[in-house]
C-alpha cells in the first residue's frame, strides 16, 4: 500500500466553449421539457390525453410544490 504513489504528468485541458455550448443548450432544453411535463400538463394546454403524464410525475410534482389535487 505504501509503495501507490500519484504521477503529476497529467495535464487537464479545459473544455472550449464553443463546444460545450451546443450540449449545455439540449440540456436546458430537456430540462425545460421536463419541467413542462412535472407542471403543468394536465391542464388547458395538454398535449397528451388522458392522466398516465399526470400519474408518472404525481410524486415528483409534490416534492417541488406544485399542487395537482
Amino acid at each position: 500500500m505504501s509503495d501507490i504513489t500519484l504521477s503529476g504528468g497529467t495535464a487537464v485541458t479545459p473544455i472550449p466553449a464553443s463546444q460545450l455550448f451546443p450540449w449545455a443548450l439540449f440540456g436546458g432544453l430537456l430540462m425545460l421539457l421536463a419541467l413542462y411535463f412535472i407542471s403543468t400538463e394536465e391542464g388547458a394546454a395538454r398535449l397528451l390525453s388522458g392522466l398516465e403524464v399526470h400519474e408518472f410525475v404525481h410524486d415528483g410534482r409534490h416534492l417541488l410544490g406544485f399542487p395537482c389535487h
